[in-house]
């Protein structure tokens, strides 16, 4: 060995002490994962998991939005619902679920690439993914970004370069540690995970621990995949807590209350995350639309909608209640979605009513996408406090499902970018213009 590949190996050492000290000993907090996110959303991409009308508007209570699903999901309707995104209030993730979900389009909308490692499943869905994903990586993927940016490097350079590219990609990865606790769920049949693969409260703490200290996972989520845990659950939460002392513990299943997600919070996860809740928000509205229609007329006020929504909805029940509540911040849940409901219904009749017009009603018509327009729906209470990125965002989905819907009706908007609705996959949300 010579003195250099000594020192190194020295340098290395001391490197590796620095980081452990940094996690373990030195009050800073080095790992990527904000320690204040403590409710997630998650967003399927497959195409039957819609997205609500005025998603952006309840996505901005959520600490962080994370991109993945376990079913039908592609790089193609992963790269769509990306592009519903940006540029949302919240920060974006992506947790893909397969390795050819992540393109260049995808790294640049995505504030972090979370990277799946199933603790209970077979060895496939925790070392095989990863090496499939690695060689995706670095065969595929780097050279494509190389070629895009630095199309005159030499071949010998650039295949030193996508080396190093691969490494520094992967360290930027978050790696996300789960134990599946759901045999019948989608994301168990994707991992193998079986009835005889479920871990008690103690083995899945030894586990957690395994992941922390050696695979140097940033997260630890207990995954009930579309069931609540309840006190077993809770149970297990309460002993990796304890034993974990730098990667973040999150808990996904079931939550659709404010009891649940607090029960949840308090036993130990450091954030929940919540998906079934957010897209059951999406069916409501579409069916909620539809009934408006038959008993309001297009051009109804926001008063006139808000008091039908009284009347016809019960908001205690609903799903956007249920979504919200289990947003701790969130302090009159059912309160905000009545005004979210009412803002929904009220955007979508207008919606209609410019879609049916001609060319020339709409142009002078008042527009819902215009942002001041929906903080008047959204009534006083709700108008100010909505930012004004989601507002925006908020009135370019609008102005493209308007697009769409006219173009659809052969009679296109002139004011409309003629590639507005193609840019925007407005097919994602819960409504479309033209009525069934």
């Amino acid at each position: 060995m010579t003195s250099l590949d000594g020192a190194a190996r020295s340098l290395g050492r001391v490197g590796r002490g620095m980081t452990l000290a940094a996690r373990t000993v030195l009050p800073v907090d080095t790992n990527p994962v904000p320690a204040d996110w403590t409710h997630v959303t998650k967003v399927d991409p497959e195409n039957a998991k819609k997205l609500p009308l005025l998603y952006p508007v309840y996505l901005r209570h959520t600490s962080a939005v994370s991109v993945g699903g376990s079913a039908d999901v592609t790089a193609r309707n992963t790269e769509e619902t990306f592009d519903l995104l940006a540029p949302a209030s919240v920060p974006v993730f992506h947790e893909p679920s397969g390795p050819r979900h992540v393109t260049p389009r995808t790294r640049e909308r995505a504030d972090l690439l979370a990277i799946p490692e199933v603790l209970n499943g077979d060895s496939e869905s925790l070392v095989g993914q990863l090496g499939e994903g690695t060689e995706y990586i670095r065969e595929e993927l780097v050279p494509e970004l190389l070629g895009e940016k630095l199309p005159w490097l030499p071949a010998r350079l650039a295949d030193a370069l996508a080396d190093v590219t691969t490494s520094w990609l992967l360290a930027e990865a978050v790696f996300e540690a789960y134990v599946i606790q759901n045999p019948d769920s989608a994301a168990a049949r994707e991992a193998n995970v079986t009835e005889s693969d479920l871990l008690s409260a103690s083995e899945t703490k030894q586990r957690a621990m395994a992941a922390e200290r050696h695979l140097e996972s940033e997260l630890v989520y207990l995954e009930y995949s579309g069931t609540y845990g309840g006190d077993e659950a809770a149970e297990t939460l309460a002993a990796v807590s304890e034993s974990l002392s730098w990667s973040r513990l999150w808990y996904g299943g079931g939550l659709d209350s404010r009891e649940r997600a607090t029960a949840m919070l308090d036993a130990g996860a450091d954030a929940i995350v919540v998906g079934d809740a957010f897209h059951r928000v999406a069916d409501e509205e579409a069916d909620l639309c539809e009934r408006a229609a038959e008993d309001l007329e297009p051009g109804a006020s926001a008063s006139a909608v808000r008091e039908w929504v009284g009347e016809n909805v019960a908001i205690a029940d609903s799903h956007a209640a249920a979504y919200l509540a289990t947003i701790p911040s969130v302090s009159d849940p059912e309160g905000l979605a009545r005004r979210y409901l009412t803002a929904t219904v009220w955007t979508w009749l207008r919606l209609w009513e410019l879609g049916r017009d001609g060319a020339d009603e709409r142009a002078s018509a008042p527009n819902p996408s215009d942002t001041g327009d929906l903080r008047r729906a959204l009534g006083p209470d709700a108008a100010d406090d909505v930012e004004s990125e989601d507002a925006a965002l908020v009135g370019r989905c609008l102005r493209a499902l308007l697009a769409e819907g006219t173009e659809s009706d052969g009679d296109a908007d002139p004011s409309a970018s003629p590639s507005t609705s193609e840019e925007i996959p407005v097919d994602h949300l819960s409504v479309s213009v033209s009525r069934q």
